[in-house]
């Protein structure tokens, strides 16, 4: 195999963590995970595989939406630490060879941020135009309210200066002003900041906000994140932007760059990944297949970002009302499990009710779909939810770490899962020493993700199966093959699968201790219920006698 790589692209083909350090590890015993307490995690997450990890905002903040609401970009919240603790946290992930990028939220700030009370402060005030404001907005788009369960609007009166702020999110995240150049030199020094602390990039915000509510103000929209890329290269070649952007494939490509790939570096897969759970509650491939197929390429140095679940609603916004109630009828038909008329504040174990194989092979089918992985914590042990925690805070329960919860000693930040997910049923030390667990399967998942650069390099084909509710798909580069095939349904099957200019190869199993041979171009693959293969072709004459010998025809 001739695959060659460079460190400025290690994201092609790395696995990403998405941790949030208040709910992850409590170092100092208050009930509030902290730098300290990840610190101490490192290793768990070296053993695990992980190559980068994304944290979730750790900045000062009021704490209105789960810090997502930002009072000051070049600090860390006393509750999770100080600078100090920032750096040491640096230090140690480094020296494990994990990488660390940091989500940028800067469409907004919280309404307590200084630069807003000096902006607020009159309609003179030097600072005045760093955030939006209106005498008159116009009347407001339903479809723009991005919480209509807490807001009717998008624009609230300022009744000190007599106009109107636009806030795309809650009324107390006034939305910056990106037209302005002074905000826009300001959000690459908070870059450049964070960069000199070792970040290897940035998870940018709701990506859309940031650049087209003031699109109208701006030349070119685009170029800003065109700008903000070229700043990050300039400070490190292998710095990442990798954007949450939700939108149809056709809208979604430019923010790559028009065609040279020089804004963002990744974009999460939203299509893919809502498509992919109406192909669960259908038990059909027919949905991955075709979005799989009309996805683009993106340009050479970008790449796609592929996830099930992430700390947000599990948005099914792009399917229409009837696929959408479908997915509700299988994984969240009571209505305190959906949120915003639009997704379910579930985590997938128990959308899966807990059925280890169903969820082992829905991992195996994120880990070998063509891209760079991103799991939520938690996700290796199968953690589940707590739906008496309000709205998206759901899926964001501390860590659990052994049967007695070992988040803190202190009582935690949230309310914990219950029931067969609770603590004394979920945890990773139980699952250390359980070689079938779920926390081992991803381990393997892991590893073989990464000894197959195929899948995240090569060119991705989709194949004919004759079964409706098996999905395969091949990756091909530089002479090396990688098939992957997943059974969505609960019975039992076999297949034919034609494998174009593979006669005569053997197909090594990955995931089992198995081997078989491609003859006529045709191999027959039996599969069990949810069962998954991830199968690399070798030439016959590559194998090992030892292997040879026990073919499977």
């Amino acid at each position: 195999m001739r695959l060659t790589y460079t460190s400025d692209l290690w994201y092609k083909n790395a696995v990403i963590y998405c941790l949030d350090v208040e709910t992850y590890k409590d170092g100092n015993g208050d009930g509030v995970g902290d730098f300290r307490g990840l610190t101490q995690q490192i290793d768990y997450l070296r053993s695990l595989g992980i190559t980068c990890l994304w944290l979730m905002p750790f900045f000062p903040t009021p704490n209105k939406d789960d810090g997502y609401d930002i009072t000051d970009f070049y600090s860390i919240d006393p509750r999770l630490g100080t600078l100090g603790d920032f750096v040491e946290f640096m230090r140690t992930a480094k020296d494990r060879g994990i990488r660390v990028i940091a989500d940028l939220v800067v469409n907004h700030t919280s309404d307590q941020h200084p630069w807003f009370k000096e902006s607020r402060s009159s309609k003179d005030s030097p600072l005045r135009d760093w955030y939006v404001w209106s005498d008159k907005p116009e009347p407001d788009d339903p479809s723009q309210i991005v919480f209509p369960d807490k807001e009717n609007s998008i624009w609230q009166l300022d009744k000190k200066t007599g106009q109107y702020y636009l806030h795309s999110f809650y009324r107390h995240q006034p939305d910056l002003n990106v037209a302005n150049p002074e905000v826009r030199d300001e959000i690459a020094r908070v870059l450049g900041f964070w960069m000199e602390l070792g970040l290897s990039g940035f998870r940018v915000d709701a990506v859309p906000f940031l650049i087209e509510n003031v699109g109208d103000k701006l030349p070119d929209p685009h170029a800003f994140l065109a700008d903000l890329r070229a700043f990050m290269s300039r400070r490190e070649g292998g710095a990442v932007l990798l954007g949450e952007v939700n939108m149809p494939y056709k809208d979604l490509v430019g923010y790559f760059g028009d065609g040279n790939g020089d804004q963002l570096t990744m974009c999460f897969d939203f299509i893919g990944m809502q498509h992919a759970w109406l192909a669960f509650a259908r038990s059909e491939a027919g949905p991955i297949n075709q979005t799989l197929g009309d996805r683009p390429k993106p340009p050479k140095d970008c790449q796609w970002a592929t996830f099930l679940r992430n700390h947000d609603e599990l948005t099914l916004d792009k399917l229409t009302d009837e696929e959408r109630q479908e997915v509700f009828d299988a994984f969240g038909p009571d209505k305190d499990m959906q949120i915003y008329g639009r997704g379910l504040r579930r985590r997938l174990p128990s959308m899966f009710g807990g059925d280890l194989r169903r969820i082992k092979m829905a991992y195996s089918l994120l880990f070998s779909m063509p891209g760079t992985p991103v799991i939520f914590y938690g996700e290796e042990i199968g953690m589940g939810d707590n739906l008496d925690e309000e709205g998206r805070m759901a899926v964001r329960t501390p860590m659990q770490w052994s049967q007695s919860g070992g988040f803190s000693d202190a009582p935690p930040v949230r309310g914990i899962p219950g029931g067969s997910f609770a603590p004394e049923r979920v945890n990773v030390a139980d699952q250390k020493r359980d070689p079938d667990s779920l926390l081992r399967w991803f381990q393997l998942l892991i590893e073989r993700y990464r000894e197959c650069p195929e899948l995240a390099w090569g060119d991705n084909t989709v194949l004919e199966t004759g079964h409706p509710s098996v999905f395969a798909h091949r990756c091909d580069a530089d002479g090396a093959t990688v098939v992957a095939v997943h059974n969505l349904c609960d019975t039992a099957t076999e297949i034919d699968l034609a494998l174009e200019g593979l006669d005569g190869s053997v197909l090594t199993d990955l995931l089992a201790d198995e081997t078989m041979e491609v003859a006529d171009g045709t191999v027959r693959l039996p599969m069990s219920p949810h069962g998954c293969r991830w199968l690399r072709a070798a030439p016959r004459g590559d194998m090992p006698p030892e292997d040879a010998s026990i073919i499977a025809h």
